[in-house]
């Protein structure tokens, strides 16, 4: 096992899937962290296992954090890269890992994600991103992602990707599970890229809803949806407020329009 990973309890799980997002290059607008920790609170994710970040981060990148205790201390808050599990249902756990994309050494990274996934005996991996593109911000997030049963896609709705070029940690553990038989779901949401404000609750909502689907589980979005709403509401405001970005948004719809 690789020193860095450092594994927490071994549970005896029963039809488990797992669903991953990272932080950093894949998760614009911090939609896809978001999706996942409301996942997360919503089986009541336990600690599985964990990643040591000494060995793949360059701290002058992701700097560790500082804040003052309670006692008038001081602590460091490292970045983190957990796996959890909980119950989507009497039948079925749930793995979940949230963790920072890293800079350095990615396949050896890779082979301690792979190694909990196969220890638990996970055998579907859902995968989450979200990216920026030329999207009118009031229209309905569209999905796009990867799979390695195309039939899948299919039904969700979500249409295939077909992006080729430079990737993150994500493609390459796609790539890697692919490899290893795993059933493999890579979903992202498309964002505006002149929106900068995180998190965006609607990119994270219209990824949740997707993976509710496709593991058809019950879970309460209301938060997340409410919180989509007044999103929504105060960027109506702002490109209101702004005469630039409004003359863009009204190119963009009509660019879509026209299509």
């Amino acid at each position: 096992m690789n020193d860095a990973l450092h594994v927490i309890v071994e549970p005896e799980l029963f039809g488990s899937s797992a669903v991953l997002a990272f932080e950093g290059w894949n998760d614009a607008g911090d939609a896809a962290s978001l999706a996942l920790r409301t996942l997360v609170d919503a089986i009541q994710g336990v600690p599985l296992a964990r990643i040591d970040c000494e060995t793949y981060y360059d701290f002058t990148v992701c700097r560790p954090e500082i804040s003052e205790t309670a006692d008038s201390g001081l602590a460091i808050r490292w970045p983190t890269n957990e796996f959890r599990f909980g119950s989507i249902d009497p039948d079925r756990e749930l793995v979940t890992f949230m963790g920072v994309e890293p800079h350095l050494r990615w396949r050896s990274f890779c082979d301690c994600v792979s190694e909990v996934i196969h220890r638990v005996g996970v055998t579907r991996v859902i995968m989450l991103g979200s990216y920026l593109a030329d999207v009118v911000y009031s229209q309905p997030v569209q999905v796009t992602g990867f799979a390695s049963n195309p039939e899948e896609l299919e039904q969700l709705g979500v249409a295939a990707s077909g992006y080729q070029g430079p990737t993150g940690i994500l493609g390459v553990l796609a790539e890697r599970f692919v490899a290893e038989k795993l059933d493999v779901v890579s979903l992202w949401a498309g964002l505006p890229h002149y929106i900068n404000v995180r998190p965006n609750p609607r990119g994270a909502l219209a990824l949740l809803q997707k993976v509710v689907e496709s593991l058809e589980m019950a879970i309460d979005v209301g938060p997340l949806h409410h919180s989509a709403v007044e999103f929504e509401e105060k960027i109506s405001r702002l490109v209101a407020s702004d005469p630039e970005l409004s003359d863009y948004v009204k190119q963009l719809k009509r660019r879509e329009f026209a299509q």
